[in-house]
């Protein structure tokens, strides 16, 4: 089910970029502005937060309602919307294997002489533009206006706590290693991933699917705990992944000194030379791949790998005991589980 879902995401993706210039004259207004919101919201990826969206509608309601999938999509374009902004601040040159958002720009503007703005300037206003797209997306599905309220709140509280966890994330960054808890971590994962990824998706599918108080309420920490689990794996990915696998460098999270549970499980489990060497590397402007592999030194040494890997599988079953208890139809049931065994693998 949850590959017939993503085929249909993907298909209502390719046919929103063919209307798009016919709905708001993009090509009219700035072919470069429309030829690179095109190019981006067309490049692959997973589509994890429509696809749930549509997974908690259908696991509640009793049919299918007109432009369903096009309001999924204002999560995908929501999430777009993030991804331009969120390479500025991490100054990624790549993104989904491609050139980022404010790179492809800045290469358009390349031959322009005596310019006051940068590709990175042009790439803020196009996360405007995106994130305007997303709230008129989501209006497309024939629904309950009530239901569809409820709906949007919980889509602009996800995009309000994201950019909450995005900006306490920026502040953590100025602490030292010693200064950081494990709590002060899970807060940034609850903020940036686990509630705008997994479970406002799911939440507000079901919220418009009918889903009572409290079902909605067990599904959103179901995906709270899918999302904090997910964050792991993907801090595992980005420190032990190959770049040419995961679609962007594997030096941007130790580049950015970037506090996970990871490092903070090696920080406090390590000797005195290895927490030196922690602290020494996370003080440098620069690092490389002699940094990089200090670092999976000490994480193999730390069993900071192996700890990483049972968290996951702790919140895996916390997850897993939630979904039982649903009252959520036994195909969308199964397909969450599917779902959460393919995402949660390391």
């Amino acid at each position: 089910m949850y590959l017939k879902i993503k085929n249909r995401v993907e298909k209502e993706i390719k046919d929103y970029t063919r209307t798009m210039d016919s709905a708001y004259g993009l090509k009219r207004l700035s072919p470069l502005l429309f030829d690179n919101i095109k190019e981006f919201i067309l490049r692959e990826g997973k589509r994890v937060r429509p696809v749930l969206f549509c997974i908690g509608y259908l696991g509640f309601a009793k049919n299918t309602p007109s432009r369903l999938y096009r309001s999924a999509l204002s999560l995908e374009l929501l999430h777009d919307f993030m991804l331009v902004h969120d390479d500025i601040i991490d100054k990624s040159q790549t993104r989904r294997g491609k050139p980022s958002m404010h790179a492809m720009l800045n290469l358009s503007l390349k031959t322009k002489k005596n310019l006051k703005f940068s590709g990175e300037d042009l790439t803020i206003v196009i996360g405007d533009v995106l994130y305007a797209m997303a709230l008129d997306a989501f209006l497309a599905v024939k629904e309950s206006p009530l239901r569809k309220e409820r709906a949007l709140k919980k889509l602009i509280r996800a995009a309000l706590y994201t950019g909450s966890g995005e900006f306490i994330e920026l502040l953590l960054g100025t602490k030292t290693i010693e200064k950081v808890s494990r709590e002060d971590i899970y807060k940034i994962y609850d903020y940036k991933t686990a509630n705008y990824t997994f479970a406002s998706p799911l939440t507000m599918g079901a919220i418009l699917g009918g889903a009572s108080k409290n079902q909605i309420d067990r599904l959103f920490t179901y995906g709270m705990y899918l999302g904090r689990a997910f964050q792991i794996k993907d801090d595992i990915i980005g420190t032990f992944g190959e770049s040419s696998v995961i679609g962007k460098s594997n030096l941007t999270d130790l580049s950015e000194a970037k506090k996970t549970i990871l490092i903070w499980h090696a920080y406090n489990k390590a000797s005195k030379k290895n927490k030196n060497t922690i602290k020494r590397i996370f003080r440098k402007n620069s690092v490389g791949k002699i940094e990089l592999n200090q670092i999976r030194k000490i994480l193999l040494e730390t069993e900071s790998l192996d700890y990483a890997r049972n968290e996951i599988k702790r919140l895996e079953n916390k997850a897993k005991g939630i979904l039982n208890s649903l009252t959520i139809k036994p195909d969308c049931r199964k397909a969450l589980h599917e779902f959460s065994q393919r995402i949660l693998k390391v």
